[in-house]
């Protein structure tokens, strides 16, 4: 017997969506979806709502929000990461790659003493079985910070690493090509003097010359040995997309320029996108906005990053814009495809035999959620 049917539902499928029931079996599995309402009175009424598959987010920062909700202030790391975990399933999102930061363009920065910290609660409530998501950890590895490939060696080996990224945000290239962004960020992040800034600066650029090519080398070489998904971030050009391909990277993390983002899709590569760029209209540092991608065809998955009740509504907002995307289409970019792009072929789909990760959600000019099952147990 079936555990969980609901019915009266519009179920998005791989390529459609239809009007219909979908079962759970006892294993957390669905069972079978159809076509029609189902008869049985246990049956849940979806009373018309879409039920697509629980989200899939490779890449949040949130969790750093929840150790430091205020400069200065450190939050107890228990309810830091329980509290991240309940924002996580409230956004609809059930499996979650926790992305944490090895090295920073600031020494003894809260970031970096929070590290361990936060990787260690992480591994700890997973332990004791309190995730109401899963949780997988995503190492993002500034490859021109000194003790960034110390740290990537000390927790790569952990058995939540599921996804590690390369990135270097020294100023005049990548995400910060136009200098004056990186003056205006990291100024006010920093509250730096105008000559504190300039000092910034060349420190920055000589530490991505000196360590940005050996680290990423590194880093991608162990990757590779150890069959963990590997991530560029920020290409801006055709070259980054190519050095990325070649080192085998599977996902092209926020391109910042159209160009990029072409020349990764067509490299294989799987494009993301900050859903907050779809929801606000555009890049906050001033690159190429998520729509543009969405309208050539070349975004592939979308992140909550920083803000996890994005993902959601961007995917619903690709659906309903200027372009080829059909509902089916755009929630791929926050289900099936990101899935794919780290190997768990498990979930993403509402298929026979995958697991029943499920959304209920009601589209009131904006998506509302109404229930979240993971593995056909109710989470929210």
């Amino acid at each position: 017997m079936d555990s969980l049917v609901l019915t009266n539902a519009r179920i998005v499928g791989t390529n459609e969506v239809i009007k219909g029931s979908l079962a759970v079996n006892r294993l957390g599995q669905i069972h079978a979806v159809d076509s029609g309402n189902s008869q049985l009175s246990a049956a849940i009424d979806c009373e018309g709502d879409y039920l697509i598959p629980g989200l899939i987010e490779l890449h949040t920062d949130n969790l750093e929000q929840h150790f430091t909700p205020r400069p200065g202030v450190d939050w107890p790391a228990r309810s830091a990461v329980i509290t991240h975990d309940n924002q996580i399933v409230a956004a609809g999102i059930t499996t979650v790659f926790d992305a944490v930061a090895l090295g920073d363009i600031i020494d003894g920065s809260q970031r970096l003493q929070n590290l361990q910290t936060m990787v260690d609660a992480l591994v700890d409530v997973q332990q004791e079985g309190l995730y109401r998501a899963d949780h997988f950890l995503h190492l993002r590895c500034e490859v021109s910070c000194q003790s960034a490939l110390e740290s990537f060696y000390a927790l790569v080996d952990l058995p939540m690493v599921r996804l590690v990224s390369v990135m270097d945000h020294s100023p005049g290239q990548r995400q910060f090509v136009k200098i004056d962004k990186y003056r205006e960020y990291y100024q006010g992040k920093y509250h730096l003097s105008d000559q504190q800034l300039e000092e910034f600066i060349i420190k920055q650029r000589s530490a991505s010359e000196l360590y940005s090519g050996p680290y990423r080398a590194a880093i991608a070489a162990h990757c590779h040995q150890n069959a963990i998904p590997l991530a560029s971030h920020d290409d801006a050009t055709n070259e980054h997309a190519r050095e990325s391909a070649d080192y085998a990277m599977s996902v092209a993390e926020f391109p910042t320029t159209m160009e990029a983002a072409r020349a990764s899709h067509e490299l294989g590569l799987r494009v993301m996108m900050g859903a907050p760029n779809i929801v606000r209209g555009g890049s906050h540092s001033g690159n190429v906005a998520a729509w543009q991608l969405a309208r050539d065809g070349v975004l592939d998955i979308l992140s909550s990053d920083y803000y996890p009740s994005s993902l959601l509504e961007a995917a619903f907002i690709v659906a309903t814009s200027d372009n080829e995307y059909s509902l089916p289409d755009a929630i791929r970019t926050v289900s099936r495809t990101p899935a794919e792009s780290v190997g768990l072929r498990d979930r993403g789909s509402l298929q026979p035999d995958l697991r029943a990760d499920l959304i209920r959600v009601k589209l009131n000019k904006h998506p509302y959620i109404q229930q979240v099952w993971k593995c056909g147990e109710r989470v929210f």
